[in-house]
């Protein structure tokens, strides 16, 4: 916010951003979060989780931090 604020300061015009990948990004993260609330839940009942429950939080996870990776280069470069 503190970037976009400054480039209206500096160029004395508004900047219109298309956010429909922070849209998608927020989406990903609730069901990435509501998997783990699930994963967290079963182990709590049964007192074990599987490997691979945890490999496919991580793996999501991965591609969450590359896709804000990618956002934050582009909203970077914005002029």
């Amino acid at each position: 916010m503190s970037s976009y604020i400054r480039k209206i300061a500096i160029n004395g015009y508004l900047i219109s951003l298309d956010l429909s990948d922070l849209k998608e990004i927020r989406r990903l993260l609730s069901i990435s979060s509501n998997n783990l609330n699930q994963y967290a839940k079963r182990a709590n009942e049964t007192g074990s989780i599987y490997k691979t429950d945890i490999e496919e939080l991580k793996k999501q996870q991965d591609e969450l931090w590359e896709m804000l990776r990618e956002i934050m280069s582009r909203l970077a470069s914005i002029e």
